[in-house]
């Protein structure tokens, strides 16, 4: 029996709404609307993409945005005291760097300087040392459109094995750390795992972020398991594919996400959420 195909597309647009309902009850209740401000250095025309999203997502969610547009050799002192401005500023709950950001700018001192109660992205070291010991924060966008995708899916994940292929600290370990939560057994592959097929066969749920085009084949995947895909790799003609072999992998699979259509547009839905989540413990 052919995979259920999760569709990140429909599940977006119901938490796109939960988040426009929301952000109308705060204005009423507040006298504003959640606000959003999005800083992009540079012309990048990936970061522009993004950022464009990012905007029309506000739009549609009735969240204020504001961007702020720095050229790429912008001093990092005054990238600084940007981000530091609209720590202060009352209508602003959300702040959004968009990375990447150019070489002489150093991410890690950007992101640290970006209030934890601010930081709609979950990189902040508080939000994710929260994170780690299992305290109220804002989560990493990615990685909480993942486990949503999951939750919807109906599978319990308590004492279930979840394989992740990646490490990174923007996908890979914030969602092991959200599978664990979960009482998920938790295992993390990356390019050094000896036998990597034989440790994807034993997984429940496998999230592939390992960002190579079509890696994880059919015969790695357990049958009946839960397989998130994560990867978006462009390859001849255009066409997008993601990390894992679809065709393969979703005569074996229970349920699986297709790319594009399932994890993409989570991201851009989460920060939505992340956006009038802040607004409101603000308030509190």
């Amino acid at each position: 029996m052919p995979a259920t195909i999760i569709d990140g597309k429909a599940v977006a647009a119901s938490i796109r709404q939960d988040a426009a309902e929301r952000a109308a009850r705060f204005k009423e209740e507040y006298g504003r609307a959640p606000g959003l401000a999005v800083v992009i250095v540079g012309d990048d025309p990936a970061s522009r993409v993004y950022v464009n999203s990012k905007k029309k997502a506000c739009a549609g969610c009735s969240i204020y945005s504001e961007e702020h547009t720095l050229p790429a050799n912008v001093a990092e002192t005054e990238l600084l005291d940007l981000v530091r401005r609209l720590n202060s500023d009352p209508k602003i709950d959300g702040i959004l760097v968009q990375l990447p950001l150019p070489d002489h700018i150093s991410e890690d001192k950007v992101i640290e300087t970006i209030a934890p109660a601010k930081d709609v992205d979950g990189f902040h070291p508080i939000n994710v040392g929260n994170l780690v010991v299992g305290k109220p924060a804002l989560r990493p966008c990615t990685p909480a459109g993942i486990m949503e995708l999951i939750r919807r899916t109906g599978v319990e994940l308590k004492g279930k094995h979840a394989v992740v292929v990646g490490r990174s600290n923007i996908v890979g370990k914030p969602v092991a750390l959200m599978l664990l939560a979960q009482h998920a057994t938790v295992t993390i592959c990356h390019s050094r795992t000896v036998d990597l097929p034989s440790v994807c066969r034993t997984a429940d749920v496998l999230v592939a972020a390992v960002g190579r085009p079509e890696m994880i084949k059919g015969d790695w995947i357990k049958p009946g398991a839960v397989v998130i895909d994560v990867g978006v790799n462009r390859i001849a003609e255009k066409k997008l594919v993601g990390d894992v072999d679809f065709d393969g992998a979703s005569a074996v699979a229970a349920a699986i996400t297709p790319v594009p259509g399932g994890v993409g547009p989570m991201t851009i839905a989460m920060l939505m959420q992340n956006c009038v989540e802040a607004a409101f413990a603000a308030q509190r």
